[in-house]
This record gives structure tokens, sequence and C-alpha cells, in this order.
């Protein structure tokens, strides 16, 4: 079961909207946090499936859905914080995180932010470091989006979310992200945007000691398989899988291997 979509509070006065699958009072629980430019609903094959298994957190990050969308500059420090007050909210003192893209990102930040409040980590299409050209290739995602709106992006985005052939077999879903891309705050976008471009958590892979499960498209370029391997190489003990002819978005793209990989965490 999935309950309605309901907020709370984080320390600096943000509203975060989120939504619970599955039995609240599960002592089993997972967090699985959105990427860039989408919302909770990115989540929803998955979470469903895993409903039976555990209470699952999904969530509209600042900036985004129907989250507040305050002035940035916005960090990942920041953005791991909101998690920390959203559990306190639910009185979860631990959880599995689980995030893609952007909220791979995140979930690194809260497992080296917040260590103690993890149990299991699962890290999907997703990096410590975009690269040393980070802050000048998101400042320009960002300036496009200021200057000539979100439409601009939407066929460099098209080619980095799906593989060809998914793009035809399932046209509902990239419809789908199409409009909630579309739907952004573009303010919001372009701090988000410089969030990225300024991530850098190469140095703290090693303080995380926890099951950490690492998962990248095949034909991911936004994201690549080497970005994936540095995250193996700093996680001892970490599990590496490259998802065939898969691009970036793999919880939407091959939902039955995602559900597989966390509900081997839960």
């Amino acid at each position: 079961m999935s309950s309605t979509l309901s907020s709370c509070q984080t320390r600096d006065g943000t509203k975060i909207v989120y939504r619970l699958h599955g039995d609240p009072q599960s002592k089993k629980r997972i967090v699985l946090i959105h990427s860039l430019a989408m919302d909770h609903a990115y989540w929803t094959v998955v979470a469903e499936r895993l409903a039976d298994k555990a209470a699952v957190l999904t969530y509209d990050c600042r900036g985004h859905g129907a989250s507040d969308k305050p002035a940035g500059p916005y960090s990942t420090e920041l953005f791991a914080d909101d998690l920390s007050d959203l559990m306190d909210h639910l009185q979860w003192p631990t959880a599995v995180v689980g995030g893609s893209s952007m909220g791979g990102s995140i979930t690194l930040a809260f497992a080296t932010r917040h260590a103690a409040r993890v149990s299991a980590l699962a890290l999907i299409d997703t990096t410590c470091f975009y690269g040393d050209d980070a802050p000048t290739a998101w400042a320009g995602r960002a300036k496009a989006a200021t200057e000539k709106g979100l439409g601009s992006l939407i066929e460099f985005q098209l080619t980095r979310w799906f593989g060809d052939a998914f793009k035809v077999a399932h046209p509902e879903v990239v419809d789908a992200c199409v409009a909630t891309f579309l739907k952004n705050d573009v303010a919001a976008y372009a701090a988000t945007c410089n969030m990225l471009g300024n991530f850098d958590l190469r140095d703290k892979l090693a303080s995380i000691k926890v099951p950490t499960c690492i998962l990248v498209g095949e034909e991911d370029y936004a994201t690549p398989i080497a970005m994936a391997e540095v995250l193996h190489r700093g996680i001892a003990g970490s599990t590496y899988d490259v998802l065939p002819k898969a691009r970036h978005l793999t919880p939407l793209e091959c939902p039955d291997r995602i559900v597989a990989e966390l509900a081997a965490l839960i």
C-alpha cells in the first residue's frame, strides 16, 4: 500500500513532501532518492514492488516536485541534512538509503555526514565526482536552462536517459519524464546543477563501512562505467555490476533488476 502525500519542515523551514509505501510500522526501512529534475514518482514502480518487504520512503528533494524551492546556493550536505530531518520526523533512526544519479550523490553525502543512520547503500548510475571540468559543464547547463528554458535541454536529456529501444517500447515513461522535467522551477534547477558541478566526495569513500551495491547502465554516458568503478574501488567490500544495454535512468529502464538488488540489501 502507499500513503497519501505528506510533508515535514526541515531545520531551516523548508517544506519537504514525501510518500510512504508499505507498512509504516515496519522495522525494515529504505529511502529512495530521485534523479535531477525528477520527483518522488520516479521511484513508484520500484517502491511498490518493495512495499511488501519494507517501509519505503520516497520524497521530493528541495527545489524539486512539490517541495519548497528556496533560493540557492545548494549543496549535497544541505540535501543530506534534509533527509536527516525527514527521518527524524518519521522517527526512523536508520535505513537502507539508495539513490539514482543526483540521488546517488546525495546518498553518498548522507552516508558520510550521517553515517550512523545508514544500514546499507545503493548507488545507482551515480558518481562521487563529475570531473575536473564539472563546474564549467554544469554551469553551462544551468545557463542554458535560465536563458533558453528547460525545453531547450530535452533532446540532450533524452539521449542520456534511455536506450533507443526502450524509448520506442515505452513512450509513456519517456513522456512522463519529459513532463516532470519541464515542470521544474528554473532557478532551483540551476542551483542544483551548480551543486553537482561542485560535488566531490572522492576523499570520503574510504569512510563508508556499510554494505554497498553499485549499479551502472552499460550505455550510461552521464555517469559512465569508469565513475562507478571509482566508487567500487573506493568503498571496501562493495558489490558492482553493469546493467546490459541500459543508460542513465535504470530504475525506470530495468526496474526488475533494481528491485532485486534493493531487496537483497533490505
